[in-house]
């Protein structure tokens, strides 16, 4: 695969590049709809094939978690994302930007992620509307799972 494989033409890395989603990837969708950014969930589906919903049986490398304000506890969001994870597999946490309806604030996240077991590692733009947060459990915390 040559340097530039999965990259756009400019040279910005593509969504599924920044996101860790490599082809044959089991990657579930939760908190779906109609307010998601559609072009980031097709980068990732053309990525790894169809996503699967928070009722699959499978074991799943990565989790998407659309979460707006009014959502829920997002502790509870998080744990239950974790279920289904592999012991290498990372939480993706998808709020809308500052400024969008649904905004939650970031002190939310960097609370609520420990609380869960989770540690936030990276933040990075999802696209217009949306802002994303790798979580992945401790390196501790994933020998004894």
């Amino acid at each position: 695969m040559s340097a530039t494989a999965g990259q756009a033409a400019d040279g910005v890395r593509s969504l599924a590049d920044r996101f860790g989603i490599e082809p044959g990837m089991v990657v579930m969708e939760m908190g779906y709809d109609d307010d998601v950014d559609e072009d980031l969930r097709d980068a990732l589906a053309d990525r790894c094939g169809e996503l699967v919903d928070e009722d699959t049986d499978e074991v799943v490398d990565a989790v998407l978690v659309w979460y707006r304000d009014g959502d829920g506890d997002l502790v509870d969001l998080l744990v239950d994302a974790l279920g289904p994870l592999a012991d290498s597999g990372v939480v993706w946490l998808l709020t809308p930007k500052s400024g969008r309806d649904g905004h939650v604030e970031p002190s939310e996240i960097s609370e609520s992620a420990p609380t869960a077991g989770l540690a936030q590692t990276t933040t990075l733009s999802a696209g217009s509307d949306w802002a994303a947060s790798r979580l992945v459990a401790p390196k501790a915390a994933r020998s004894k799972r």
